[in-house]
């Protein structure tokens, strides 16, 4: 079966990697230590089609090393042993282990003394933050190298080497259909070559022009693991954006999740910020969030986007208060602490002594409801901000008639 484009337009030397000029280059870690013809047990992680494996391929080859490759989750443990026998007979061997962070118990009790004795040189591959989601005791063992996403000259440059290249003999395509390619791919290359090579083989007269690639694919790529680290940098994102009253921002992080249909995470995302960050600035946005939030589901996409994009740019311009949140936090680290106190006897349950408010003029009357060890606690510290300067006016009167009391 013949290998798609992606493999054989991978490097074989590390200079001729796209992108990771933080680590490639002149003075760069991963080219000194091939330059010094030495290599350590590493993990490179990032989004896919960045470049992981063909950095691995890259340095292998350029150091001539006996390597193998395996596969986390496909490869069994009988394979994993086959390579320590192979490392033992050869006194070592490098190993690059893809989705290293689905490795299970029995084969990471399999590789560690290796890896700690130095017989198995490990170049891990993964899309997940290697912090929170590999092995601690391999994890430290390794150096962890962190793969930035491509540029789109990046995806370009890899391309124009694609349409040089003996693989797509006799193509023809211009300028325009090479940025609608490059567009589509969300910078991730190997996606990009694929659409290359589906678009070269789909044509009659090999010549690739953007109809042909829209009949393909009109619709751009999106690195959406909705358990991986990216998937909640966008909820970052949009909670920060509507936070800081950027409105256009808040809109492109919220479109986002709308492309990749994952409306369950945008809506409980909108749900904390709505009491989280606007609070008793705007306290009608709560109400209003769920109404949008019912309409949307009850109209389903591509529709739910309208009322979508109306809330999220109600509340990216709304006032702000967080207030009410802090003082609650404030009074729950109290708890927490110990930090307690009896009830007082006149508001407990069967005493006679409680002053009921609804019998007094305005239906307030000042008596102490905090334990004496916590009475002169302030927990809330309104803000003079939209609708919070109604509650600050009645709050400020009250504490006056405490004090005049």
């Amino acid at each position: 079966m013949e290998q798609p484009l992606a493999i054989k337009m991978a490097p074989e030397k590390l200079k001729d990697v796209l992108g990771q000029k933080h680590l490639i280059g002149k003075g760069k870690i991963l080219t000194n230590l091939v330059n010094n013809k030495k290599i350590f047990s590493m993990i490179l992680y990032g989004r896919p089609g960045i470049g992981k494996t063909s950095i691995a391929n890259a340095i292998v080859k350029e150091l001539g090393c006996r390597y193998r490759f395996l596969n986390a989750t496909i490869h069994s443990k009988k394979d994993f042993d086959i390579v320590v026998e192979e490392a033992k007979m050869y006194d070592g061997i490098v190993l690059i282990m893809d989705e290293i962070h689905r490795l299970n118990k029995d084969k990471q009790d399999l590789l560690l003394p290796n890896l700690e004795s130095g017989l198995i040189t490990l170049i891990g591959m993964t899309t997940s933050n290697p912090y929170h989601s590999i092995n601690p005791a391999i994890r430290s063992r390794c150096q962890l190298f962190e793969l930035q996403e491509l540029e789109e000259e990046d995806i370009k440059k890899g391309l124009k080497r694609a349409i040089k290249s003996p693989f797509l003999e006799g193509i023809e395509i211009d300028s325009k259909s090479i940025d609608l390619i490059t567009k589509l791919s969300g910078n991730d290359l190997r996606y990009a070559y694929n659409l290359l090579e589906i678009a070269y083989y789909s044509t009659e007269d090999k010549k690739v022009t953007e109809q042909t690639i829209k009949f393909i694919n009109s619709k751009p790529v999106f690195f959406a693991d909705k358990n991986g680290e990216n998937h909640y940098d966008v909820l970052s994102g949009l909670q920060k954006s509507i936070r800081g009253s950027d409105v256009d921002a808040s809109l492109h992080y919220a479109a986002r999740l709308v492309a990749e249909e994952d409306l369950e995470s945008l809506f409980r995302r909108l749900s904390v910020i709505a009491y989280e960050d606007i609070g008793l600035a705007n306290p009608s946005i709560g109400p209003r969030l769920e109404a949008a939030i019912n309409a949307a589901l009850r109209v389903g996409l591509p529709e739910a986007r309208i009322p979508i994009g109306e809330i999220v740019t109600e509340m990216a311009l709304s006032p702000k208060s967080n207030s009410s949140h802090t003082a609650f936090d404030e009074a729950l680290q109290d708890i927490m602490d110990g930090n307690v106190g009896k009830i007082p006897n006149h508001i407990k349950t069967t005493s006679q002594d409680y002053k009921y408010p609804h019998n007094y003029k305005g239906a307030y009357v000042v008596q102490q409801y905090l334990p004496d060890k916590l009475k002169n606690k302030k927990y809330y510290h309104p803000k003079d901000i939209g609708y919070e300067k109604n509650i600050k006016e009645i709050y400020e009167r009250l504490e006056q008639i405490k004090k005049n009391s």
